[in-house]
């Protein structure tokens, strides 16, 4: 880790890209990736310079900054939530004109890798020579390992920052929450995640692997001050009852069937409750878009029915908002070529309008 800034941004100029670069291709969405490249530079040709340059403002910008991580390696199911950070990104900057963030880029994503630790030592030194033309790199290579690396490295030179992560699978949450919550702990801060979702996440390994959209909550709980400092809504599509994943992992679950029974504003007290006591700095919020029933999120590789409304999901955020800072938070699983609804186009639309509808309210509190 480096606090040194000018070793910082040399590093995030080789291990990031502009906006919306994080999918390699060649034409697949090319008009899009301009129209990104044109909304944000005002041009489309010299983009690569124009971004560099840009990280040089990052020190007065807004304190809500965004960073894609354009990964789908750590999902299982269906795939494409890689072309999340470009739509969603586009979809707020016509939608949400008038927001205040500064856009880091993204991470540089080979898209057959998660994490560093699964590599051998000649598949390491192969992709340092594809990223960084030097096989004897020091720097991570695995989205995973370039995103925390990278924020260990924000956080020690923008403490007062915080950083919108734009998956991806909901395996990028596991190092966007690891290194905010290790930066909030060496300033002395109580942090407390607010998980939406249709899933628990809470596996220890799916199939052998550790670390993935299934599993990313579970490592990260001995960073919380308590286990209890997760508070999952949502939750619907589970093997096992709210009991065996509050009793095994010490977690506190709000299930999505609670949420319309109950009532809103049943479910914000108690959530409240639950925090009163826990001396409570801070919240970061990490939101899978499949917590949204699948009538308004259907453009996600896990879309499941019975799920909350947007209304619903905004009422618990703006109670939140009005009693804790927001300084973290991520967008999860938006999919825009994922169509399970047999709505086409119409499915992606309505997927990233109630995905930008969320991200621009975390995005205002971030920069307060």
């Amino acid at each position: 880790m480096t606090t040194n800034y000018a070793t910082f941004i040399n590093k995030i100029s080789q291990c990031l890209c502009p906006p919306g670069d994080g999918v390699f291709t060649v034409n697949t969405a090319k008009e899009r990736k301009q129209q990104l490249h044109k909304s944000i530079f005002g041009q489309t040709n010299n983009v690569n310079e124009l971004w560099k340059t840009s990280l040089n403002e990052l020190s007065q910008a807004s304190n809500a900054v965004i960073l894609g991580i354009a990964s789908d390696c750590g999902g299982g199911i269906l795939r494409g939530a890689n072309w999340g950070p470009l739509f969603l990104r586009s979809t707020l900057l016509e939608q949400y004109p008038q927001l205040s963030t500064f856009d880091l880029g993204d991470v540089r994503v080979i898209p057959h890798l998660l994490h560093d630790k699964y590599l051998n030592d000649a598949t390491l030194s192969n992709c340092k020579k594809a990223l960084y033309h030097d096989d004897n790199s020091d720097l991570c290579v695995s989205p995973l390992s370039i995103t925390e690396d990278v924020l260990h490295d924000f956080y020690a030179n923008f403490p007062d920052k915080g950083i919108f992560g734009i998956g991806g699978d909901h395996s990028v949450s596991y190092p966007l929450t690891k290194a905010y919550l290790q930066a909030k702990k060496a300033q002395e801060k109580r942090c407390a995640i607010i998980h939406f979702d249709a899933h628990t996440d809470l596996l220890v390994e799916r199939l052998g692997i550790d670390l993935c959209f299934g599993s990313w909550c579970t490592h990260i709980l001995d960073d919380l001050h308590a286990p209890n400092h997760l508070i999952q809504v949502g939750i619907r599509s589970s093997g096992k009852p709210k009991s065996h994943w509050e009793n095994t992992f010490g977690v506190k679950q709000h299930w999505a069937n609670e949420v319309k029974t109950q009532g809103v504003d049943a479910i914000i007290a108690t959530i409240f409750d639950q925090l009163k006591d826990e001396n409570i700095d801070e919240l970061y919020v990490s939101f899978d878009i499949d917590a949204l029933d699948d009538s308004f999120a259907s453009a996600t590789g896990t879309p499941e029915p019975d799920g909350l409304s947007p209304d619903e999901a905004m009422q618990i955020l703006k109670a939140l908002a009005a009693q804790y800072p927001i300084t973290g938070a991520d967008m999860m699983e938006i999919a825009p070529f994922t169509d399970s609804s047999g709505l086409g186009k119409v499915s992606q639309e309505k997927t990233l309008t109630s995905g930008a509808l969320i991200s621009a309210f975390l995005l205002e509190q971030m920069a307060k």
